[in-house]
């Protein structure tokens, strides 16, 4: 492989391709034409004098030498990313923080971020699920989000860095006229035979529908097929009330008009919160939000658990940790 100077952009599109193996998403990922993105392409490996994909009217996949260059290519981005941070204020520019959904707890460790830091912009956003905020975080597109962790991807996951934030109790969301929705609490046993909606068919929340996949299998709860994806909370609600079914959410889900939410029990059964950003990042508004996750966390009780409780044992072991 013959030695240069490679410009760090054309190891960029390089990185984009390599991880989205496809050159039209890659392109969108770098706000660059897809022109542009193959010539880069098309110099680097003539710089390299090896070729780095095997390209058909169908799919992109790496060629060996293009599996080689990947880790050394993510290792310089890296440095070249720390030198830059290394002699640059970043409270320069805005926070991008995801908070999932609004009025819930990630909204109120912003709320308190801003207070500790109010000489920095936290711009909120609103992607609605984990599994597609990642993705954004690693493209530099987002810097931090909230949710369950482990449900990633476990090569996504490994460039990230988490802080846990909460056992969050799960609740059922209930249509007003459901049999069960005269009662204060819900046992997951009265949900047997249920069919209850958890995001099926939606590719941004991957993550919420296999912890309830796995809680449903244990108390023979029915997964609802996938919905439309609605987009705001008055089109969630007129697809919910079309459809019937009830919901899995949190306890601190917002209240919607014509239903009525209900802690579950008989175990509490619990989401994960976590709050997740790309390895590396520097940012005054960062070391904010992981104060305010630890004043918060210790005076609510945010990461204590209920007496009986239920949850997989990965995402059990992921909440101890903290990078």
């Amino acid at each position: 492989m013959a030695a240069s100077d490679t410009d760090p952009r054309l190891l960029r599109a390089f990185v984009a391709v390599a991880e989205e193996l496809h050159f039209t998403r890659a392109a969108a990922r770098l706000y660059v034409a897809q022109q542009a993105l193959s010539r880069d392409i098309r110099r680097l490996e003539r710089e390299l004098g090896r070729a780095l994909f095997v390209r058909t009217t169908r799919q992109v996949a790496l060629t060996p030498d293009g599996e080689r260059l990947l880790p050394h290519a993510r290792r310089v981005l890296d440095a070249h990313a720390a030198l830059r941070a290394a002699f640059a204020d970043p409270a320069d520019r805005p926070l991008l923080v995801d908070l999932n959904t609004d009025g819930m707890t990630a909204a109120r460790v912003l709320a308190r971020a801003r207070e500790l830091a109010p000489e920095c912009e936290l711009m909120a956003r609103f992607e609605s699920g984990l599994t597609w905020a990642a993705g954004e975080v690693l493209a530099g597109r987002l810097d931090v989000s909230f949710g369950r962790a482990a449900g990633l991807d476990p090569a996504v996951l490994a460039q990230l860095s988490v802080q846990p934030v909460r056992y969050e109790p799960m609740a059922v969301l209930l249509p007003a006229g459901h049999p069960l929705a005269g009662r204060e609490e819900v046992a997951l046993s009265d949900l047997t035979g249920e069919t209850v909606y958890a995001g099926a068919g939606n590719a941004r929340t991957l993550e919420w529908t296999d912890l309830a996949a796995a809680l449903f299998a244990e108390w023979d709860i029915v997964l609802a097929p996938p919905a439309p994806l609605a987009v705001g909370v008055a089109e969630f609600q007129r697809v919910m009330a079309k459809t019937g079914n009830p919901v899995l959410a949190v306890a601190g889900f917002p209240p919607l008009p014509g239903t009525v939410l209900r802690p579950l029990v008989r175990p509490v059964p619990l989401s994960p919160l976590l709050m997740v950003w790309r390895k590396g990042l520097h940012h005054p508004g960062l070391a904010a939000l992981r104060a305010a996750v630890t004043e918060l966390a210790g005076r609510e009780g945010w990461m204590v658990r209920p007496p009986t409780s239920w949850l997989p044992e990965t995402d059990l072991s992921l909440m101890g940790h903290c990078s």
